[in-house]
């Protein structure tokens, strides 16, 4: 993925979190929406890092990490799960050069998930 389809990915996420959550902008204003969209960079990283690395466990213990972090500042676990839902709807219709890429981060968001559902 390069910097173009991951600024069009994270825009298009971040974009959607907020008009299915409107209450955020109310709870957190543009900061908080400025810090979603951090967090969907961070999300990309650590699922191209996790691939890099061949290990899902990565990106598990990054979903583990980022789920304390969010939940102990008001955001809970339901927003964490639709954010991930959100990135593996966008990223099952892009075209990639690398499926090998694609198909990992998708795995890997969908561990994630079965995690955040426990």
């Amino acid at each position: 993925m390069n910097n173009r389809e991951k600024d069009q990915l994270v825009g298009r996420v971040v974009e959607e979190i907020y008009k299915a959550h409107p209450t955020l902008w109310d709870r957190f204003g543009q900061n908080g929406r400025d810090r979603t969209e951090e967090d969907n960079y961070h999300h990309i990283d650590h699922l191209y890092a996790s691939y890099e690395m061949k290990s899902a466990e990565f990106f598990l213990d990054y979903t583990s990490w980022l789920e304390n972090v969010l939940t102990s500042r008001g955001v809970g676990t339901e927003l964490i799960i639709d954010n991930y839902e959100r990135l593996i709807r966008h990223l099952v219709v892009m075209d990639w050069e690398d499926e090998r890429e694609k198909d990992s981060f998708i795995n890997h968001l969908k561990l994630a998930l079965e995690n955040l559902r426990e």
